[in-house]
């Protein structure tokens, strides 16, 4: 059986008394952001808080910025590059040809012996 002090169904910093036992909150302000999906988000900051040129949007990840009208472009991200990839920028397609047949050669060579 549960102790005979415990008060039933509440918890730590809950009650009735609000606003009067906690203080009061500090001025805020919502500022609207939009992203290039069309998305507004509006969060609120302190009122003499400076305000960000930029928000990152809760729904979709893209940067948001305050003007509708012209959203801040999303971000440029290069695609995953395999190791071929890197290869192939270092090196011509006639380097590597020149490559392979090194390699081919070794090959047979240690083939044939």
């Amino acid at each position: 059986m549960a102790g005979g002090n415990a008060i039933r169904g509440t918890r730590v910093g809950a009650g009735p008394m609000g606003e009067a036992e906690r203080g009061e909150s500090a001025p805020r302000r919502r500022i609207a952001f939009f992203c290039a999906n069309g998305h507004e988000t509006r969060p609120a900051f302190a009122a003499e808080a400076a305000e960000p040129d930029n928000w990152e949007c809760p729904r979709c990840g893209l940067p948001a910025g305050r003007d509708r009208q012209n959203p801040p472009a999303p971000p440029h991200t290069e695609p995953y590059k395999t190791h071929l990839a890197y290869v192939r920028e270092r090196r011509s397609d006639s380097d590597g040809d020149a490559i392979l047949d090194e390699a081919l050669s070794k090959l047979r060579d240690r083939r044939g012996r």
